[in-house]
């Protein structure tokens, strides 16, 4: 892994399976999370790449895991053509399988910041409001149809003022690094919510992040063409595309392979999703955490998600322990997410 985490002294710094103590830096080193060092700018992460390279401070063998920021807002995207195909295939058999305003907007739901947790903590079986087509009336229990999803997050570094915008090719000035985020989904308890007004109590229950933070600095030389776009976006989500990430993903399932696909495949990008966020003018905050959506692609065995895999007729039991994995082009290896699933609390 690659990337700033939080240790019970400070700051820390991983690379090549070696995590470093930054806590003798100084001041902003000495922190609980990022988020001070997050909020200074492009230039201060630069400055604080180099040091905690060159820094011979202590190792820590086997730190304990802790969430690295403090996270302000979370807002889940859906933009991945082939994820949104699939799941429109099954859900409208009759219809287009994409709805008229996906390929004009990335589309998203507005999650809960206080349900982000971090890589190893376990998941327990959210209860809900469920309803399958043949019942009569719903039932509230236990979710039968729990979910994970594969996803790739950015976090904010650099906040705005309300009213303000952010266009897209000030993505790089705001967006401090990347993390790998599995947002669980308790599907039965979605499908019988969701319409009018979207996920809710389906996803809002657990989201899982990596312990690490990977410097979106580290990632330029992963940086690739984006798939082209059908019709072209509007002016202000127009651009952006230079930023697709090549980015191998990898789902394990009780140590098994069970999912390999690339971040490279969304539709609509980071800039993009970014720029969308706050093209109303709704502030961003140092700590926003934005995922991606589920990142599918268009071979067999490359979805990421478990509906889409078993058309429906698998999903995660407990004692289930599921572990995401992303490895970029130029060798740099994300935090793993890793999650076990447990009865209901």
């Amino acid at each position: 892994m690659t990337g700033f985490g939080a240790g019970d002294n400070g700051l820390l710094w991983c690379e090549r399976g070696e995590v470093v103590d930054l806590s003798g830096l100084g001041d902003v080193f000495a922190q609980p999370t990022l988020n001070p060092i997050m909020a200074e700018g492009r230039t201060a992460w630069e400055e604080a790449i180099a040091a905690a390279r060159a820094h011979d401070g202590p190792r820590v063998s086997k730190p304990e895991a802790h969430l690295p920021f403090e996270v302000a807002d979370y807002v889940d995207f859906y933009s991945s053509l082939e994820h949104a195909t699939n799941l429109g295939r099954m859900f409208r058999p009759d219809q287009e399988p994409l709805l008229p305003n996906w390929r004009w907007l990335p589309v998203a739901y507005h999650g809960r910041a206080g349900s982000v947790v971090v890589s190893g903590t376990d998941v327990a079986r959210p209860r809900g409001q469920r309803k399958a087509p043949d019942e009569a009336e719903p039932a509230f229990g236990p979710s039968r149809r729990l979910d994970f999803e594969l996803e790739l997050g950015f976090v904010v570094g650099v906040p705005t003022e309300l009213g303000e915008v952010v266009p897209v090719d000030a993505f790089a000035d705001h967006v401090f690094g990347v993390v790998l985020v599995n947002d669980w989904s308790a599907r039965d308890i979605q499908a019988w919510e969701y319409v009018p007004l979207g996920p809710n109590l389906g996803k809002s229950f657990q989201t899982s992040v990596s312990e690490w933070v990977t410097p979106l600095a580290l990632l330029e030389e992963a940086r690739v063409e984006a798939p082209p776009q059908d019709p072209p976006p509007l002016d202000h989500l127009a651009g952006g595309r230079d930023w697709g990430l090549d980015v191998a993903l990898e789902v394990e399932l009780n140590g098994e392979p069970l999912s390999r696909g690339n971040a490279r495949t969304l539709y609509w990008t980071f800039p993009q999703q970014l720029a969308h966020a706050t093209s109303n003018g709704a502030r961003l905050r140092t700590g926003d955490l934005m995922a991606s959506g589920t990142i599918s692609g268009t071979e067999p065995g490359s979805e990421g998600s478990m509906i889409e895999l078993f058309r429906g007729e698998r999903f995660l039991e407990d004692g289930d322990e599921v572990v995401l994995r992303g490895r970029a082009v130029n060798g740099v290896e994300l935090g793993e997410v890793r999650g076990r699933v447990v009865p209901p609390l």
